[in-house]
């Protein structure tokens, strides 16, 4: 009998074992991958995680009690149920909608939508009324009573008193004020501060007078303004010798781009892009960034940018080498909520309360943190009674009452908001697998204290172990959002932890 013999190259062996891994895997076997954190390696310290109370919170504030302490609740507390469970996402910053006053002005405001309508803090014939807003100071009082010490305040356009048209939105993408109301709106925002501070007891740490500058807002589908830079400028100086001369210490924060890529390009709006240099460069003539009043940080927002991941990525990477160029200069993440169809990834239109979404938002949050470097993470609307991704809690559409629904996007956001506090420090954290799938993990130290937020988006169950080097970890305790849980707490033991298929799960423990 003739033996045959074959000759096995080593090409042909690695994809022998692949294919093993893969039939492993379809057999129910749970994937290894060893997570390497380094605690020698650090990047950006952690200013907060944050949401706004736009639009819905003026009607909302206003709902029963049982209601709204709930919903406050579920955004601030960092109490946790009988059962060791959070009670809330512990928000770390809350961002406080200034309105121009187009609720005021009812349907001659053009804003057909009277959700999008905000009031303002003016009377028509210029006096105050600091009972306006009642709903969003309500809020403003649930977060601090809870235990959130950070406030911005910000405005998508400047009173309908200061505006060209006498609106709270512009024509025909042209900026809606004029340079000889820039000290006025500057005034305005320094007696806000101060008003706001008289009936809550509630300080705006940050002022963003300027909210996507980048884009037409003519449409009237909501408040806002366009600005060039030089314009966006001209209002900073304002407001920052407002400030320095009746010695208020609110921060101005800059930017707020409607995207990211105006921060490091050109973009596609002339004198619009290229703020990062154009604000923050000695030299430049919009140079703003050696005013005192004035946050080191550069603000904008993940829209449009998000997918596909290798895009993503490599953007953010460019944006922080840009902002890495400016010594002492922070960048922000400073609103996001699903939009668009996002490469065909996910669609924004239509709620989704479950996992999918839940997934993408904290592939974007891992991705902002770990490649762009964000010191702040900040998501849009906290509260949407609209059938769009854009909520972390969902209402009915009611102005006095009605039921309210928290998403998963509301306990992924809460995987990081809740665990990695301000003052943190970002480590570095790799995850390492053979495998065709991996897990996407980022990692943060306080102290003797350490968080590592872990996302499994696979539809299988990953087993995790740790090379932490020199360093002894002792992990206690998981908290899990997935399908069926959210941030649902666990003890650990061993060396080895299973992050379950399309989870977010979050790890905390000790440096030995």
């Amino acid at each position: 009998m003739m033996i045959k013999r074959y000759t096995i190259t080593k090409n042909t062996l690695v994809v022998m074992l692949a294919l093993a891994l893969e039939s492993l895997v379809a057999n129910g076997q749970t994937k290894q991958v060893t997570i390497d954190i380094n605690f020698s390696k650090t990047y950006q310290t952690i200013s907060n995680f944050a949401a706004s109370d736009a639009w819905a919170c003026q009607f909302v504030g206003n709902w029963p009690d049982a209601k709204r302490d709930k919903i406050a609740d579920l955004l601030f507390s960092l109490d946790n149920g009988a059962d060791g469970s959070p009670k809330g996402i512990g928000l770390s910053l809350w961002r406080f909608n200034v309105g121009a006053g187009s609720t005021q002005q009812g349907a001659e405001s053009g804003i057909k939508d009277e959700w999008r309508r905000v009031e303002s803090f003016t009377n028509n014939d210029g006096s105050y009324n600091w009972q306006n807003q009642a709903g969003q100071v309500w809020f403003l009082k649930a977060a601090k009573q809870r235990g959130v010490k950070q406030f911005l305040g910000f405005f998508n356009s400047p009173p309908v008193q200061f505006t060209l048209n006498g609106k709270a939105f512009a024509n025909g993408g042209k900026v809606n004020i004029g340079p000889d109301k820039y000290d006025a709106f500057a005034k305005y925002i320094y007696d806000v501060v101060n008003g706001v501070q008289k009936v809550s007891k509630v300080k705006f740490d940050y002022i963003s007078p300027i909210n996507e500058p980048q884009w037409d807002w003519s449409d009237g589908g909501q408040e806002g303004n366009p600005y060039t830079n030089t314009q966006v400028a001209g209002v900073v100086r304002s407001i920052n010798k407002e400030f320095v001369a009746n010695k208020l210490d609110s921060k101005i924060l800059v930017g707020e781009a409607g995207s990211i890529n105006y921060l490091f390009t050109p973009g596609d709006k002339s004198g619009k892009g290229n703020q990062v240099n154009d604000f923050f460069r000695p030299g430049s003539a919009n140079y703003i960034g050696d005013l005192p009043a004035v946050s080191k940080t550069i603000a904008a927002h993940s829209y449009f940018t998000t997918s596909p991941m290798a895009s993503a990525v490599k953007a953010r990477k460019a944006l922080a080498d840009t902002v890495t160029g400016i010594k002492g200069l922070n960048f922000w993440q400073s609103e996001y909520c699903i939009l668009g169809n996002n490469a065909g990834e996910i669609d924004g239109n239509h709620r989704d309360l479950g996992i999918n979404a839940a997934l993408y938002l904290a592939s974007v949050i891992q991705t902002d943190l770990t490649a762009a470097n964000a010191s702040a993470w900040q998501w849009w609307t906290a509260i949407s009674a609209y059938d769009y991704k854009d909520g972390l809690i969902y209402i009915d559409k009611n102005k006095t009452d009605g039921n309210f629904y928290a998403s998963k996007m509301l306990w992924a956001l809460g995987n990081y908001s809740r665990f990695i506090r301000p003052g943190a420090v970002r480590v570095d954290a790799v995850s390492l697998s053979i495998q065709k799938q991996s897990l996407l993990v980022s990692a943060y130290q306080s102290g003797k204290n350490v968080t590592v937020v872990i996302i499994n988006p696979n539809p299988e169950n990953i087993t995790a172990s740790f090379n932490t080097g020199k360093s002894k970890v002792q992990f206690t305790t998981s908290y899990l959002t997935s399908a069926d849980a959210e941030l649902k707490p666990a003890k650990i033991t061993g060396g080895s932890n299973v992050v379950p298929a399309r989870s977010v799960i979050t790890l905390t423990g000790v440096i030995k």
